[in-house]
């Protein structure tokens, strides 16, 4: 009970604070019992949430977690889980320019296929931002002209600023995160957004399939998980188990066919269909667990698809795909 009133206060004081100080900053006069108010609200709050953390930190430290797993857990019991995915959106989307500049990428291991789908929007994603950059110049001269004062038009440039910056590391996470073959699995991502591990015993046909009329980036319906970028799919890898498949936010579907848009979908689909990468031994110990990890520091979020050790095995003694496509799927 006590959680879910920290969890309501927070999300209901903070942007309340957040505004204030916008209205301050932006040179408005507010009354003084109205300020009061709201820093003795900010401080409850506070007090609040640090009351709340130091009893779940104790209650795992009693259950025996070390420090570290004890504070992860305050976080998560403290925190809803889409406010710390976007977090590690952030997070990442950082991290993908620095890689960018450095002309790095992630997840790319030796001997991999690296397989990229930025393509397909660099020129939509370049458009944009010289229009966000156009708009900022216009903005903030039109600020400057009609005499408005500098706090509130700092106020303006920044969050246009940061506006530019949200779509390069877009950009940059989409260049930086490829989609990516190894001889045990399939790794499909989406920038910062999503990132999900298929075992290649479990790709039972793969073909190129041309579909430009898709209704969004990151869609599941059906069972089918669509990866689309400008509307358009060119690929289709079919699974002979189902993968439960992690959106953006948190949520959980399971996905048993892949539709994907790659910038070269010959090579994904030859990589796939390639001996060099075949699948992984036929008498596996554990059983494979298909999932996407979309950690961010302190944010994991794994999925499990309904697959048994005797089913892997069972796969993994299949052949490789053939060069030809199946005669049937979507």
């Amino acid at each position: 009970m006590m959680l879910r009133i920290a969890r309501a206060a927070m999300f209901a004081v903070l942007p309340a604070e957040l505004l204030l100080v916008v209205l301050l900053v932006a040179g408005v006069s507010l009354p003084v019992p109205l300020l009061v108010g709201a820093e003795v609200a900010v401080a409850a709050v506070l007090v609040l949430e640090a009351t709340v953390a130091y009893r779940l930190f104790r209650a795992g430290r009693r259950a025996g977690a070390d420090r570290r797993k004890a504070l992860r857990a305050t976080v998560e019991g403290l925190v809803p889980s889409p406010v710390r995915r976007i977090v590690g959106f952030e997070l990442k989307g950082a991290v993908s320019l620095v890689l960018w500049a450095a002309r790095r990428r992630d997840g790319v291991p030796p001997g991999a296929v690296a397989v990229p789908y930025s393509g397909g929007q660099s020129w939509t994603l370049l458009l944009l931002v010289f229009a966000m950059a156009v708009e900022t110049a216009v903005v903030d001269l039109v600020l400057l002209s009609t005499g408005v004062p500098t706090a509130p038009r700092l106020a303006v440039l920044v969050i246009d600023l940061s506006g530019i910056v949200y779509a390069l590391a877009f950009a940059a996470a989409c260049v930086t995160r490829p989609h990516v073959v190894t001889p045990a699995e399939l790794r499909l991502r989406y920038g910062a957004y999503l990132d999900l591990r298929v075992p290649r015993v479990l790709i039972s046909s793969v073909r190129v399939s041309p579909c430009y009329n898709e209704s969004g980036m990151v869609t599941v319906q059906d069972g089918r998980l669509g990866l689309a970028v400008g509307s358009q799919t060119n690929v289709v890898v079919e699974l002979s188990e189902p993968v439960t498949v992690v959106r953006p936010l948190g949520g959980l579907a399971e996905a048993t066919v892949i539709r994907l848009f790659t910038d070269t979908p010959g090579v994904l689909v030859s990589a796939l269909r390639s001996g060099e990468h075949a699948a992984a031994p036929a008498t596996p110990t554990t059983p494979t667990t298909p999932g996407i990890d979309g950690s961010g520091g302190a944010i994991t979020g794994t999925g499990t698809g309904r697959t048994s050790g005797t089913a892997t095995g069972r796969a993994a003694g299949r052949p490789p795909l053939s060069g030809r496509p199946p005669a049937g799927g979507p």
